[in-house]
């Protein structure tokens, strides 16, 4: 497998990098060595910061109590367009592990950790991306591999091998924690699988927001329409809308969906257009908090695929 660790130097902040960032970065390095945060805290064990709430919850599983595992970005926070903040690059200076999704997701990840001293690893290393289809990223990777419950036992097994570098006493015990959960992945492919397959023939179109379901339809046979491809061209065009409008009449796609992360007014005007049904609102790049439908990446797989065949067979949720 590639190494993926990066650490310090290996990469350089991108030109027109924010001010105030290049600004803290620099005040941060010109200072005493930053405290970590695991010393600085009534709790000794080493911190672990990933990205988004969704590669912090399958860290936490292989993880068990060993480690201290954080989420820069917040339960409904949008990931793509992310803009960190002072905090945040003391989160990451005071860190020992960095973990992030690659494939473009993070596109301001980077000029983030580019001046950090704590090594990183890229979750996604090693996976064959899917391209992206349509717009402005076409034929750019599609980066939300982790909706495959298939590839998401790729995930785990990527972050048992980092957490095992960063804490080689516990090894064993990550490795073993990373199995048991590859295991309750597969079954959930299984199960979230049959679910979809059984969509009648003529109903299996899933039409979305944004083109984040590929590697799920993929996994389960559906096509896919949606409005915009990646959430960083979210500002939805008549042209777009049109092109989803036409698609569900041609169709005859019984309902429509989007994510929790963005508005679903550009749904709602093909949902009123065509008299399809508004199916309901799915999860891709965040876990909800714990009290609501996803709080784990399990729930997350399992709440979205309910929906989806719900809605698309003509059941009320």
């Amino acid at each position: 497998m590639p190494n993926t660790w990066v650490r310090r130097g290996e990469l350089r902040w991108a030109a027109g990098a924010p001010a105030v960032l290049v600004a803290l970065v620099c005040a941060l390095a010109g200072c005493a060595p930053a405290v970590r945060a695991a010393e600085a805290s009534p709790d000794p064990r080493p911190v672990v910061l990933t990205t988004f709430t969704v590669l912090a919850d399958m860290t936490r599983v292989v993880a068990g109590d060993h480690l201290r595992v954080e989420s820069l970005t917040k339960p409904g926070a949008e990931v793509h367009g992310y803009e960190p903040t002072p905090g945040d690059l003391r989160r990451a200076a005071g860190a020992d592990l960095v973990l992030d999704n690659g494939l473009g997701l993070e596109a301001w990840f980077a000029q983030f950790i580019a001046d950090a001293d704590v090594p990183h690893v890229v979750l996604s290393e090693g996976i064959e991306p899917l391209p992206v289809a349509t717009g402005a990223a076409e034929g750019q990777a599609n980066p939300h591999a982790w909706m495959s419950p298939v590839l998401g036992q790729r995930y785990v097994a990527t972050i048992a091998r980092a957490l095992a570098e960063l804490d080689p006493a516990h090894a064993a015990d990550y490795a073993r924690n990373a199995e048991a959960y590859r295991a309750e992945l597969a079954a959930v492919h299984e199960e979230t699988t049959a679910r979809l397959q059984a969509v009648p023939a003529g109903r299996r179109v899933l039409v979305t927001c944004e083109g984040a379901f590929s590697y799920l339809a993929r996994d389960a046979g559906l096509d896919e329409e949606y409005v915009w491809a990646v959430n960083a061209e979210q500002q939805a065009t008549p042209r777009q809308v049109a092109a989803v409008i036409d698609a569900v009449e041609e169709r005859d796609v019984p309902a429509a969906f989007c994510e929790s992360t963005v508005s679903a007014k550009p749904m709602e005007r093909v949902v009123e257009a065509t008299g399809a049904r508004f199916g309901g609102t799915l999860y891709v790049d965040s876990l909800s908090g714990p009290e609501g439908p996803v709080p784990t990446y399990l729930d997350l797989l399992r709440h979205d695929t309910r929906v989806i065949a719900d809605a698309l067979t003509g059941r009320t949720p």
